[in-house]
């Protein structure tokens, strides 16, 4: 099955930049790859509604287009170049709209996961891992959250700035009915 991966800048991996995240080596790699797959789509459909599917696509055909133009030679299969592309972009998209929640869901999952951050990165014992979809991954996540961050969620405005220029405002109604009720 792995035939059915990216295999970077050749024809016959181009097939890969559709199949591959379908495609794991073992078990093991498939529950590493769908747990956090699923909280992290989970956080991008919600907290992104109009924006879910867009991200989910982008991240899709970026990290496989990316990864078949940048990646070493070998076969590149998994789901992980998604997953990193959820994870930057939820956690980029927290720390662009100053939304506390996110940035925590995401350390939630990173806590979780691992490795997430050191896979991203050439230093791991184990050669088989394309660190290069997970670096790829999380670039197209952080350069979504910058193009979309206009849309979705955004800054949550505390709520007692708007009560106290109300009160300010309502002294000011009151002191001047005072003065013409005198």
């Amino acid at each position: 099955m792995s035939q059915l991966g990216i295999y970077p800048l050749k024809i016959k991996g181009l097939k890969g930049i559709l199949f591959s995240p379908l495609i794991h080596k073992n078990f093991s790699h498939l529950i590493s790859n769908t747990i956090p797959l699923f909280v992290l789509s989970w956080a991008v459909f919600y907290f992104y509604r109009s924006l879910g599917y867009k991200i989910f696509l982008l991240s899709y055909l970026f990290s496989g287009i990316w990864i078949w133009f940048g990646a070493r030679e070998g076969w590149h299969i998994g789901a992980s170049g998604l997953v990193y592309a959820f994870a930057a972009f939820v956690f980029a998209s927290g720390i662009i709209r100053k939304r506390k929640e996110l940035m925590a869901l995401t350390l939630v999952v990173v806590f979780l996961y691992g490795d997430l951050l050191w896979g991203m990165f050439p230093i791991t014992k184990e050669t088989d891992i394309s660190f290069e979809g997970h670096s790829l991954g999380a670039l197209a996540g952080i350069i979504l959250a910058v193009v979309y961050r206009k849309e979705g969620p955004q800054r949550i405005i505390p709520q007692w700035d708007e009560e106290n220029e109300e009160n300010e405002n309502t002294e000011e109604i009151d002191e001047e009915e005072n003065i013409y009720d005198n």
